[in-house]
């Protein structure tokens, strides 16, 4: 059985018309799938969003943060530098603090479908937010939903395998389990010399009981499939195969990919889609989490694509109808499901350092699982 999780109560929110997240991107992707009939199968269930309890949010934030947050959600609150909230990243503005129950009640209820062993998938395209640390907002994240999922599974699993795809390093999710062996974490990401939040670099390895379980791989701007595919298929499956995970908790943001106005990756659909398939062959109980993607259509059709493989549907390449009278009216010009060429943009310089990062890796820290 898979799981979808999801509701059309996302969109009672709004960062700001300036604001390059843009909740809307949720409701293109659920109708893209839905257009594509992802719904239908007798193993799927399409499951209402409920809102996390205030005691959820606790196990990892602070009372104090989350009293900021509801001051700053009902307009009480224009700014607190000192928790992240202001203009900027992490605006105040109204409902935050429901959104952040909405898409934090999403990760939960997938933590509590797999502990309950009738499901092997489930899919919340509204979570991924991990940036956000236990007292402060960040990178657009005000609650980290990924910290508070796995700490929901490490109840009952005792292994968790966090893998992280989004262009900007996994911070927040890897800070709070810097000194837990149970938890391995491994983040695919933009240096953090050119990119917020500016942490990442491979010898960030753990502390403590933890040493060796956080696992950085770094990449240059402009690094395309073929290097990023080079880091993962030598790194990631030896992981997979030393920490032999209970549960698997990915983030999939598709900021990485080449035309993504925040970021400076040039990855596609092809390497994207090559992780979804090494997961589906390799994940007895996978919690699948959205992320960053700041292009519109690539979150929906990456995010409707990773649904097809993980619900065993082979897509055709043509559009529904209905979903291109959608791009036009919003003024989307591509209609690819799919990148139809490989990208290629990387140089001797980004193969030589992926290179050195898989040394490192290999012989510094994967010897220390």
């Amino acid at each position: 059985m898979n799981a979808y999780i999801y509701t059309d109560r996302y969109f009672a929110f709004d960062y700001g018309i300036t604001h390059p997240l843009k909740i809307e991107r949720l409701k293109l992707t659920f109708e893209l799938s839905r257009a594509y009939g992802l719904f239908n199968g007798s193993d799927i269930s399409l499951i209402e969003t409920v809102e996390a309890k205030e005691d959820e949010l606790l196990i990892f934030h602070t009372r104090d943060y989350l009293e900021v947050l509801k001051q700053a959600s009902s307009g009480r609150l224009r700014h607190s530098y000192a928790y992240g909230i202001g203009p900027g990243d992490n605006p105040a503005f109204p409902g935050l603090w429901e959104w952040s129950l909405l898409h934090t009640g999403a990760s939960i209820r997938c933590a509590e479908l797999v502990l309950g062993g009738g499901v092997q998938i489930a899919f919340n395209i509204a979570g991924g937010l991990h940036h956000a640390m236990p007292d402060r907002a960040s990178g657009f994240c005000y609650i980290n939903d990924p910290v508070i999922c796995i700490l929901k599974l490490l109840k009952e699993a005792e292994r968790v395998l966090y893998l992280d795809i989004d262009a900007h390093h996994g911070d927040g999710v890897q800070w709070a389990f810097y000194e837990e062996p149970r938890v391995l974490t491994i983040s695919f990401h933009q240096d953090g010399r050119t990119l917020f939040p500016g942490t990442g670099s491979v010898e960030e390895m753990g502390r403590g009981r933890g040493r060796g379980y956080a696992i950085n791989i770094p990449m240059l701007p402009g690094t395309d499939n073929r290097v990023f595919l080079k880091g993962f298929h030598e790194i990631v499956p030896e992981l997979f195969e030393r920490f032999r995970p209970d549960v698997v908790v990915t983030q999939l943001g598709v900021d990485s990919f080449k035309d993504d106005p925040l970021a400076g990756l040039c990855l596609g659909t092809e390497g994207f889609l090559e992780v979804i398939r090494f997961l589906k062959r390799n994940t007895n109980y996978w919690i699948a989490l959205g992320g960053g993607g700041y292009n519109s259509w690539n979150v929906a059709r990456a995010w409707t694509l990773a649904w097809a493989i993980m619900t065993g549907v082979e897509l055709s390449d043509e559009i529904p109808e209905e979903i291109s009278s959608k791009l036009d009216k919003m003024g989307i010009r591509e209609r690819e499901l799919k990148d139809k060429e490989e990208i290629n943009t990387s140089k001797d310089a980004h193969i030589r350092y992926m290179e050195r990062v898989i040394s490192y890796i290999e012989k510094e820290i994967i010897p220390l699982i």
